[in-house]
């Protein structure tokens, strides 16, 4: 979705939104670690700061992240506690709040995007290998996404050993997913679509859509 067309979905929270800028010396500590130390190293750095509150503690931790990440733009809020495994495959846009306790489970050959102004709650968990939150997504906490599942053939093996198959999901523009929602595999959810609190979505849910319940089903439409 183009940034013209996101405009157009959510006029009115872009026209308040205000981005401030982190400062220079943080985005150059970012890329000076990201120049200078490998992954594992910058892993360890992090799990020093991973669950301090302090101002200096929580910029490092911030600092950090960054560094970790493919890309991470300005203004982000990371809480105490947050998990990320392969980071280096996530992208994330300005503005994005991630909650405490929340898990991000990437995969070295994965693909990662959160867009801007993306709202994650607290102990939110993301199978992350193929995943795409666009712009102005709210995840409510403990709100789960699977990405993948196992084949269950041939049956004479356990399941747990049998091929892994990456379904890519994907929230669109604006969509808001309830407290302890789980989304499964190759799900789209459409642009500004909600979908209720504790609802297990099976399958794709259409722009503006109000869905609900285990399955997930549509209640309403909001226009």
């Amino acid at each position: 979705m183009s940034l013209d067309q996101v405009s157009r979905t959510v006029p009115a929270v872009f026209g308040r939104t205000h981005l401030e800028q982190d400062p220079v010396w943080e985005r150059q500590f970012a890329e000076h670690l990201k120049e200078t130390c490998s992954a594992s190293e910058l892993t360890s750095l992090y799990s020093r700061y991973r669950g301090d509150e302090g101002k200096i503690e929580s910029e490092l931790r911030r600092i950090i992240f960054t560094a970790m990440c493919k890309h991470a733009g300005h203004g982000l809020r990371l809480e105490p506690e947050v998990i990320v495994k392969h980071p280096e495959t996530m992208e994330l846009g300005d503005s994005v709040f991630i909650g405490s306790h929340a898990m991000i489970q990437g995969r070295y050959d994965g693909y990662c995007s959160i867009g801007s102004h993306v709202w994650i709650g607290p102990y939110s968990y993301f199978d992350a290998r193929d995943l795409i939150l666009e712009d102005y997504v709210g995840w409510g906490p403990g709100a789960k996404v699977l990405g993948s599942s196992h084949s269950g053939v041939p049956l004479d093996c356990p399941i747990i050993a049998t091929d892994l198959q990456i379904q890519r999901v994907i929230v669109r523009c604006g969509a808001d997913i309830g407290m302890n929602a789980t989304i499964l595999p190759g799900v789209e959810i459409g642009a500004q679509a909600i979908v209720g609190a504790g609802a297990v979505v099976t399958s794709n849910v259409p722009e503006y859509a109000v869905v609900a319940g285990v399955p997930a089903r549509i209640l309403r439409f909001r226009k």
